[in-house]
């Protein structure tokens, strides 16, 4: 019997001056915390109304893991400590087996179709990724079988180079790539994801 896919997304507690730091020194830190806390709470709230598989919700910091912020009726974790591999592999490692995908909580484009996309792809791949416009990655999911990959060691997070040292890990898995997508994490990333918005109304 197939095991139960898993979709986990990663999000921190909106608190101003604590989330979307760069995008906060050009929009405000008021703007920056209104557009995240706007973006994530659609986004986990899409993602997770999908009954193909179960979503939950990865929490940074521990310490808000019992926030009112968070949906009542959804399954939390903590992330835990460490750099952004740290705890995606933490992620991983709970989560197993099964297939797991993992996203952030701040792809204003990101849609239930591409998760199913991903899942799709992890019948015929061992690993999945969302390729960023920055050099990262939106999505990264594995199989987790027989056990999730050490795919995070000596990631040069938050560069362009993000995607080529975690495929770099990856060497003698068969990988599958999905479509490009944007982060909101700095303020020119806003400002078109803005224009988008402005030419949909």
């Amino acid at each position: 019997m197939p095991l139960a896919p898993t979709l986990v997304v990663m999000a921190k507690a909106p608190r101003i001056g604590q989330v979307k730091t760069r995008m906060a020194r050009d929009i405000g830190a008021v703007e920056a915390w209104r557009v995240y806390r706007a973006m994530s709470a659609n986004l986990i709230g899409r993602l997770s109304a999908d009954g193909r598989w179960r979503t939950v919700l990865a929490v940074t910091p521990d310490k808000s893991l019992g926030a009112a912020e968070w949906p009542a009726d959804m399954k939390r974790t903590a992330q835990g400590r460490g750099d952004l591999g740290a705890r995606m592999q933490r992620l991983f490692d709970r989560f197993a087996p099964g297939p797991v995908v993992v996203v952030g909580s701040d792809i204003p484009g990101l849609k239930p179709a591409h998760v199913s996309a991903a899942f799709r792809a992890l019948r015929r791949a061992d690993l999945v990724f969302g390729p960023a416009a920055d050099g990262g990655y939106w999505l990264v999911g594995t199989r987790c079988a027989p056990r999730p990959p050490r795919l995070f060691a000596n990631v040069r997070w938050s560069s362009p180079h993000a995607l080529e040292d975690t495929l770099a890990n990856a060497r003698g898995l068969k990988v599958a790539l999905l479509a490009e997508l944007e982060d909101l994490d700095d303020a020119a990333a806003y400002r078109r994801w803005r224009g988008r918005l402005g030419r949909l109304l």
